[in-house]
Parts: structure tokens; sequence; C-alpha cells
């Protein structure tokens, strides 16, 4: 007598709204494709494919390399703030040499016309 395997019984599909902007919508269709794979690896019928992308998702290396790309995307940042910093103090600088200017008794260039060297 063969033994039969239990199956989990199926969730109904709860109908959701559509998502209104490309964005949702592609994170529906992910949560669905996740959906999928987790139903199909509690089966048993995942293919070699799912089964080891999930296995590399729990992998030391792969934590690894997320934290990895976060330092990434915060030194970006900071570039990105340095940057504006920089563009500010130039700003500010400029300022400063036009306001010396009017205090001397110099002529001050009309806007956007700065001291240089």
């Amino acid at each position: 007598m063969a033994t039969r395997r239990r199956t989990e019984p199926e969730a109904p599909a709860s109908p959701r709204r559509r998502a209104t902007t490309p964005e949702g919508r592609e994170n529906q269709l992910i949560t669905l494709a996740v959906d999928l794979a987790e139903q199909q690896l509690r089966r048993g019928t995942a293919s070699a494919q799912v089964s080891s992308h999930y296995l590399k998702l729990g992998s030391t290396r792969e934590h690894l390399e997320q934290q990895r790309l976060e330092h990434e995307n915060e030194l970006l940042k900071a570039k990105t703030g340095a940057l504006a910093a920089t563009s500010r103090i130039e700003e500010l600088i400029a300022n400063a040499i036009t306001a010396m200017r009017s205090y001397t008794g110099q002529e001050v260039p009309p806007d956007g016309d700065h001291y240089e060297d």
C-alpha cells in the first residue's frame, strides 16, 4: 500500500486590487512569484533553479554581498552630500568676494559674474 503525500490546502486567491503604478504592479508580481516559489518548495516540486536561488540567498557570501552593496550606497550618498556642500561653499566664497569688493568701493560685477584669479 502506497502512502499518500499530505498536501496543503490551497488558500483561495484573495482578489487584490491591481496597482496603479508600474512600481506597485511590479511589486505585486514579485510577491506572486515568491509565493509560487514557496508553494513549490513546500510541495517538493520546485525546479533546481528555484531551489538553488533560495539556497544562495541564505549563504554567508550573499549576506556579505548585501552588506557591501549597502555600504556602497552609503558611500555614494556621502559623496553626493560632499559635492553639494562644496557647491554651497563655492557660492558662499563668491558672495563674500562680491561683498568685500563693494565694501572697498570697487565696482561690483552684475549677478552671474564672479571674481576669478
